[in-house]
């Protein structure tokens, strides 16, 4: 433990150096895994949300009462490294979300031994909370952004004139980057905790500022979402839940911060 306390700046970076090949090839090796699986992971994951029986949309119709019908679209690809391409990137993004956990855990590696005692003790289980809350954001938005955006504007036409014939770049693109944000999203808890700690924000500024976070909320929604009440309904109400946790987060660092202060 001392001798890590008191490494050179180039063992830092040999250091650094080897976790970022550990992350690499564990990236690559769950990306291997999914290029062999890619045409049962396209039809099953990905086209099949162009399905009215597709599990969100069932959940919608028991639940809402909204059913989807028959979502008139057609794919194609324009390009000659279309599918190939898109079967990289698809890999390769499920390789960084299937392998986060891990690739967390070689990062927080690297910095917890620079931390002092007190905020090791403070941050402890980090990787298991950030990795939860990341795999919620994913599911999130692959079971209703996602979805919601696929059947707005598969059946949304100008002109009856117009047919939608989507590029598998346009889907993918979507799809891929819909979920991998909302992943992010949902560690507003983890960085409102980090920010406080830095003392960037207090539980006061964030009580102070709900009401301009609420519409800040409503503006994202309507942006990730299809224009239609129900979807951004669906998606504001976990992003303003988890802006309430994140104030109960920061009350709850800046408490404990007190108290330290207090004990020396």
């Amino acid at each position: 433990m001392e001798e890590e306390k008191h490494m050179s700046f180039l063992e830092h970076l040999e250091e650094l150096r080897w976790r970022l090949v550990r992350i690499a090839i564990a990236i690559l090796l769950v990306s291997i895994v999914l290029w062999i699986f890619q045409e049962w992971i396209m039809e099953t994951l990905f086209l099949s949300m162009r399905k009215p029986d597709f599990i969100s949309f069932r959940w919608m119709c028991q639940l809402f009462g909204v059913c989807i019908e028959e979502i008139p679209v057609r794919m194609q690809s324009m390009t000659v490294s279309g599918q190939f391409s898109y079967a990289l990137m698809m890999s390769f993004m499920g390789g960084i979300v299937l392998s986060f956990p891990y690739l967390f855990y070689q990062i927080w590696g690297f910095v917890k031994p620079g931390l002092k005692h007190n905020e090791k003790t403070v941050v402890k289980g980090i990787v298991f909370y950030v990795s939860v809350l990341f795999f919620i954001g994913i599911a999130f938005g692959y079971f209703v952004v996602a979805p919601l955006c696929i059947q707005f504007f598969g059946t949304y036409k100008i002109s009856s004139q117009i047919e939608n014939i989507f590029t598998v770049n346009s889907y993918m693109s979507t799809i891929l980057s819909t979920v991998f944000y909302s992943g992010l999203l949902f560690l507003l808890p983890v960085v409102t905790y980090i920010f406080t700690r830095l003392g960037i924000i207090t539980p006061a500024f964030l009580r102070k500022y709900r009401k301009h976070s609420i519409v800040g909320i409503l503006i994202i929604s309507a942006a990730i979402t299809p224009p239609d009440l129900i979807s951004q309904v669906i998606v504001s109400i976990p992003i303003l839940l988890l802006y309430e946790i994140s104030i109960f987060v920061a009350a709850r660092v800046e408490k404990n911060m007190i108290k330290e202060q207090l004990s020396k």
